[in-house]
């Protein structure tokens, strides 16, 4: 690929641009419809750009021991920034990308392609149905980066989906999800409490400002059947450029409040970001 010159493809779910970094010899942004989706670095997949990208890595790497390979499933695949992470720092890892849109995943794969044996499979499919077929029990964890534009879809939020989740999990496995909203929170709240009938632990990571209604941003969603390591975690995201607090246990329970879990029925997609909210530049 021509290191200097942007790239504009209409996909499936509208127009694809993979825009350079200058400061960075093969680094790409690509956004879609203008809002920013991945950023990855080919000569350094361990380089995570954005903040919500580097928490969900933080979680990674304290998931299992360091540098032992894990089965990953991926709900969403942008330009597969955290399973190249993944493939550089645990090698061995087998994981599978499923993504809706088919256009985007060529544009990646021809545009950003994956080293030689990184145990990477991509699918062309939507989450919920993939995650129906999956096998019971065969992931270790799994990653929803899952946003139709700027929002989650609302079928990847019900309690339904979450025990889909957990079926395809196994003993001892995490769930980890990209979730953006802002005050009064009723999206990342009714999340929190439709995971919580169905993983018995529950931790999020967010910027003090977001998490304080100060403005939209992103949160991540930690669910498992045990306890996480959340003084890990407090470190790892104190020491951010943008530092990130880790709620969990009675404090996420005051949080989420009077929260009700969300059925198939109820279930409505995230909250559209104001302008400017994950702008560029």
């Amino acid at each position: 690929m021509n290191e200097s010159i942007p790239v504009t493809r209409t996909v499936d779910h509208g127009i694809a641009k993979l825009m350079p970094d200058v400061d960075r010899k093969r680094a790409w942004l690509l956004t879609v419809d203008g809002a920013p989706q991945s950023y990855v670095d080919l000569d350094e997949p361990t380089h995570l750009e954005f903040e919500y990208a580097r928490r969900l890595g933080h979680v990674l790497d304290t998931v299992a021991e360091p540098g032992s390979p894990l089965d990953v499933l991926h709900l969403g695949g942008g330009a597969l920034t955290l399973p190249r992470y993944v493939a550089a720092t645990r090698p061995g890892s087998r994981q599978d990308v499923v993504e809706a849109d088919r256009a985007l995943l060529e544009l990646v794969g021809e545009q950003l392609p994956l080293t030689d044996g990184a145990g990477i499979a991509l699918h062309a499919a939507d989450a919920r149905a993939w995650l129906a077929d999956a096998p019971a029990g065969s992931a270790d964890v799994i990653v929803a980066d899952v946003f139709g534009g700027s929002r989650v879809p609302a079928h990847l939020t019900s309690v339904a989906y979450a025990a889909e989740a957990d079926r395809v999990l196994r003993a001892g496995g995490v769930y980890l999800a990209n979730l953006a909203d802002a005050t009064p929170f009723t999206f990342l709240r009714s999340q929190l409490a439709t995971f919580a009938t169905v993983f018995q632990e529950l931790a999020l990571i967010a910027e003090p400002a977001v998490l304080r209604g100060r403005r939209f941003g992103n949160a991540v969603l930690v669910a498992a059947h045990h306890p996480v390591d959340i003084g890990a975690l407090t470190r790892l995201t104190a020491a951010d450029a943008f530092p990130a607090r880790v709620e969990h246990g009675l404090a996420l329970r005051h949080f989420t409040g009077a929260a009700r879990p969300v059925g198939d029925a109820d279930a409505v997609a995230s909250p559209e970001p104001p302008d400017g909210a994950f702008g560029i530049g």
